[in-house]
């Protein structure tokens, strides 16, 4: 388990590590150049295994729905697409709505087919 600086467990440190498997392997199959935190968060949803890693991360970070939807998709999420490498990230996503989170968009460093 991961140690914040005062010695306890970092949860969003440990989510991330969880979560990051399945981003990276949504990253390799994803399509297209660039996408918001949202498009990233609907595309997670829709996919089996991506819906069972963000509702185990829900679980896990264990506050209300809405203060664990912020942690994930303020936080975590964003932080699993910084470390793939696949993406760079580009810019807050002024306009789109997300009652969680300032979403952002995100390019990929790379052309679908070659990741």
């Amino acid at each position: 388990m991961a140690q914040d600086q005062s010695g306890g467990h970092d949860k969003v440190e440990e989510i991330v590590v969880g979560i990051t498997p399945v981003v990276v392997d949504l990253l390799q199959r994803a399509e297209g150049e660039e996408f918001t935190t949202n498009d990233f968060i609907a595309l997670m949803r829709s996919d089996p295994a991506g819906e069972a890693a963000y509702l185990d991360a829900l679980r896990f970070w264990g506050e209300n729905e809405h203060a664990s939807k912020m942690v994930i998709h303020g936080q975590v999420i964003p932080l699993a697409l910084r470390r793939s490498e696949l993406v760079d990230w580009i810019g807050y996503a002024h306009g789109e709505p997300d009652e969680y989170a300032v979403p952002a968009w995100w390019r990929f460093r790379s052309p679908a087919g070659t990741r």
